[in-house]
């Protein structure tokens, strides 16, 4: 039996590996993450490694201490002695392969960076709303470029003014909004955009806010870009690219997302680690007479986040999704709800297709559950 800390520095894992070595045999360590450089240097040194999540990891030291002490000593106790007692049912973490790793830290950081575009286009917008509304009301989506190139030509009302009509129409034209529906919209709001104007001091202080947001979404944009073109190369490079690739609604975004919080390792979950991983699958309360099923919310959040719009942007390209979505609204699930039964059930067919390495087959499926006598499919025939 061994009791001592170490700091996390070079000095302090050089340590630990010694006293590792120290030990002899086999080796089991339980933690509280899955990722990062702790678990890299605990799988370098060899040992056995179990994550834990953090609610269990808390009920396991409530066992040990129910008066509700905490200390990092108790922490690592009570994960030991949960280790010893219940471990030979847990699944220890493996090598990741290193593609899908990478493949998965990229796809989050492309989501934390789109995050971040939504947090400075509701800043630039709360700035327009301020001193021109008009900008507003002339663009719908200011995650456009075409909307940061326009405050950069007129960042005031006073500037379009003065700018007059025939330079309204060239921008127009050179961004490629010209089209009928909006181009003479557009024109009338830009002519009336000086009725309703700010102070001077007003419009000068919160349009230099305006430009400086525009600028710093050209710049977020341009890196986003390039996320994608990383994303993409490294997507082609998996073996099963062509799998995830398959699946109607993922397109070439949601599909690298997928892959990568799935992997490639079969042996890691059955179906339904799979789903409860992913959030689809409802988590179940019964107590005597009481039952409740709600939503799972501990789960595998990036992954969740994927299968949900997945399942949304499945029903614009498969006709059984779109057909099993509306019955479920017209239940009256709600529609995230709806969307998590279609997660679930995609998830089923994902799960079918990378064990045995099939894309996905829509008459196959069609076949499927046509012998299975569907309910889906007797309503898409209807």
């Amino acid at each position: 039996m061994a009791d001592f800390a170490i700091e996390h520095s070079a000095a302090g894992w050089q340590r630990w590996r010694e006293r590792v070595a120290a030990l002899g045999g086999a080796v089991a360590t339980c933690v509280e993450t899955s990722q990062g450089m702790v678990i890299e240097q605990l799988l370098a040194s060899g040992v056995s490694l179990y994550p834990i999540a953090p609610r269990s990891a808390k009920a396991y030291r409530e066992r040990k201490a129910p008066s509700g002490n905490k200390s990092d000593h108790l922490d690592a106790w009570s994960l030991a002695d949960a280790l010893r007692v219940d471990g030979h049912g847990w699944r220890a973490l493996g090598q990741e392969d290193p593609l899908v790793g990478e493949l998965r830290l990229l796809c989050r950081d492309e989501v934390a960076l789109i995050e971040e575009r939504t947090a400075l286009v509701n800043q630039l917008q709360s700035a327009l709303q301020e001193y021109y509304p008009a900008a507003l009301e002339a663009f719908e989506d200011w995650t456009q470029p075409a909307a940061w190139a326009f405050l950069e030509a007129f960042p005031t009302p006073e500037v379009l003014r003065a700018a007059g009509k025939r330079k309204w129409e060239k921008f127009l034209h050179s961004h490629k909004l010209a089209r009928p529906q909006t181009f003479a919209k557009r024109l009338e709001i830009f002519a009336r955009a000086s009725e309703l104007v700010s102070s001077e001091v007003l419009t000068r202080t919160k349009s230099r806010l305006a430009l400086t947001r525009t600028r710093m979404l050209g710049v977020l944009e341009q890196q986003l870009e390039l996320y994608r073109l990383e994303i993409e190369k490294l997507f082609e490079r998996h073996p099963d690219h062509h799998l995830f690739g398959s699946l109607p609604g993922a397109g070439p975004k949601i599909a690298p997302r997928l892959l990568g919080e799935i992997g490639s390792d079969r042996a890691r979950f059955d179906l339904k680690a799979l789903q409860c991983l992913a959030g689809t699958a409802p988590i179940s309360y019964q107590s005597g007479q009481i039952h409740i099923v709600a939503l799972r919310r501990h789960c595998n959040k990036p992954l969740r986040a994927a299968v949900h719009l997945w399942a949304n942007l499945s029903r614009q390209s498969s006709a059984w999704a779109a057909v099993y979505y509306q019955a479920l609204r017209a239940r009256g699930k709600s529609h995230a709800c709806a969307l998590r039964c279609l997660g679930q059930r995609w998830l089923k067919i994902l799960w079918k297709m990378w064990l045995t390495r099939q894309c996905y087959n829509p008459d196959f499926h069609a076949r499927n559950q046509l012998k299975h006598g569907s309910w889906v499919l007797k309503l898409q025939n209807a």
